[in-house]
């Protein structure tokens, strides 16, 4: 019999209470996963989240769990739990295909990531691979391959991306954990759009390899349901791995550290516009509401800019000059067959001076120090996570607005991606529509227990999301 105090169904589960009820030898991780599976054969036709479903591995996987759960011998932190990965991420036994026509069908990867094998190691059964925009390129997930990905609140409207997939499946709970990534806000513009938790965390904590071409703007992190239940997905990814040539700090923190009971004592910097961003006024709204929970959890909160001026010239050299590297090695044929868009950054990456590429480096590096000084005073830093709502899915920016590439509608994540510091979208509630709203909590360079302790303790207060099946 289900304990009261968990969900009865078992599509509202977390990966926390799967946790549990396998413990306790109420749930059978063959059960799970089954009831996964055959809700993305029902939803995924609706939303696009998955381009690969692995139904028979998962199965195994599962079956796998189940026997070791039996004999009191799981073989790590999340065993049988149903999890995710995303298409850039190179996994054993399921195809990568990066989004785009000029990858091969034939086959899957023989090796697993360093983030897929500790996954793997930790027990995490893989329902799939989730939609990506090809190569991971824009913040809003379409593709010449797979189509269109569609937001669950509203099929009409975008999830969000690049993590586009992995944020409408943890809307649906397909799956109770998911890998994202993030080199400007791939994480946490898809969980502000799809009412989801995800971090990006510090640059290093989490190895990558291959190396993503935005090279180390780019994050691997956790999208889910819930802070707890990233938490607990965060200590079995953040394991060191020697592939990773740039592995920024080796050692990991304690992902699983007690919670503190308040946030007395805690300097708390709130800025709703960063200085120069126009923010929706009921997204304004809905975070000020939360921001004033942080006040009640004892923190001292003061509205106060970080004091940057606008960097998307900086972000643009860099990511301009990045895309660049996927696109120069393609043939004339295979060009013919990918995204626009991002043929159009390649070409003006390829016009990018040696001396301006190194100009955008000097100009990260002082960004960098300056977050660095503003965080030996502040533990945290507050924003909204986008200064929008969800709009028409299909489209790298809202129709008939004022917006011309996708950075312009992202203002508030990409210039943490320059600083590689910490940062988590958290739902704060929605909008007059009826759409969800991200908080952004941003922390300073490895001080992510920071942020997720914040997260965790405001999820408690602020009111639970019904999420919709569309």
């Amino acid at each position: 019999m289900t304990p009261a105090s968990l969900p009865t169904q078992l599509s509202e589960l977390t990966a926390t209470d799967a946790l549990t009820l396998f413990r306790q030898g109420e749930l059978s991780p063959v059960e799970l996963t089954r009831d996964c599976l055959e809700r993305i054969d029902t939803l995924n036709p609706k939303v696009n989240a998955f381009v690969h479903i692995a139904h028979d591995g998962a199965m195994k996987a599962a079956k796998g769990a189940e026997a070791r759960w039996m004999n009191g011998s799981p073989c790590g932190p999340l065993d049988g739990v149903p999890t995710t990965l995303k298409d850039l991420t190179l996994s054993r036994g399921m195809p990568t295909r990066y989004g785009s026509a000029t990858t091969s069908p034939d086959g899957g990867s023989d090796v697993d990531s360093p983030v897929a094998a500790s996954l793997r190691k930790a027990g995490a059964v893989f329902l799939g691979k989730t939609t990506s925009p090809e190569y991971g390129w824009k913040g809003v997930t379409d593709n010449p391959l797979h189509g269109v990905t569609r937001n669950p609140w509203n099929t009409a409207l975008t999830s969000g991306g690049s993590s586009g997939g992995a944020g409408a499946a943890a809307a649906l709970n397909l799956g109770m954990l998911h890998q994202g990534s993030d080199a400007g806000g791939s994480i946490r513009i898809p969980c502000s759009f799809t009412g989801t938790f995800g971090l990006k965390p510090t640059f290093g904590w989490i190895p990558q390899w291959p190396t993503s071409a935005m090279s180390t703007l780019s994050h691997l992190g956790p999208m889910t349901r819930t802070a707890s239940d990233s938490a607990l997905m965060l200590a079995s990814m953040a394991r060191p791995d020697a592939r990773d040539g740039l592995l920024g700090n080796p050692h990991g923190i304690d992902w699983n550290a007690p919670l503190p009971l308040s946030l007395e004592g805690w300097k708390i910097a709130y800025s709703p516009t960063l200085g120069y961003v126009d923010v929706a006024q009921d997204i304004r709204l809905r975070v000020d509401e939360a921001v004033a929970l942080l006040s009640r959890l004892g923190a001292d909160v003061i509205e106060i800019d970080p004091g940057f001026a606008c960097p998307l010239d900086t972000f643009n050299t860099l990511w301009f000059a990045g895309a660049t590297q996927v696109v120069e090695k393609m043939t004339d044929s295979q060009r013919d067959q990918m995204d626009p868009g991002l043929l159009d950054i390649a070409e003006r990456g390829s016009n990018i001076s040696l001396s301006q590429y190194l100009a955008a480096r000097r100009e990260r590096t002082a960004l960098c120090a300056h977050m660095q000084s503003f965080h030996e005073q502040w533990d945290l830093l507050v924003t909204p996570t986008l200064p929008i709502s969800p709009f028409a899915a299909g489209h790298n920016v809202p129709p008939g607005e004022k917006y011309t590439d996708w950075m312009h509608w992202t203002p508030f994540s990409y210039p943490f991606n320059l600083t590689q510091q910490p940062a988590a979208s958290l739902p704060c509630g929605l909008d007059d529509n009826g759409l969800p709203v991200g908080l952004h909590l941003v922390g300073g360079k490895f001080q992510d227990m920071k942020v997720m302790h914040a997260a965790m303790l405001l999820e408690e207060m602020l009111p639970g999301l019904v999420y919709p099946r569309p």
